[in-house]
């Protein structure tokens, strides 16, 4: 499967599980399967929902900054993949 480096993690809400992506480029979708890596990250998931600035959102393109929750813990500049099958 070819993945896409669309963006970065911006920060990560512990308690609720939300992740902060900042897309740098290409476009994230509810129902994209993305990939998240890091220096002790590497998980897939389906984004369910996200939200920019506490609306819910169903895309997001270059410069937003999205929140969606996430199933594992995330780090600040770990790397956010779309996962193209």
């Amino acid at each position: 499967m070819e993945e896409v480096a669309i963006g970065t993690i911006e920060k990560y809400f512990g308690k609720i599980g939300v992740a902060a992506i900042r897309i740098a480029s290409g476009e994230m979708k509810v129902g994209d399967k993305i990939h998240i890596k890091g220096h002790s990250t590497d998980f897939e998931q389906t984004v369910d929902s996200m939200q920019v600035e506490h609306a819910s959102v169903e895309i997001a393109g270059p410069g937003a900054e999205v929140g969606i929750k996430v199933k594992e813990k995330v780090h600040e500049n770990d790397r956010v993949f779309l996962v193209k099958a």
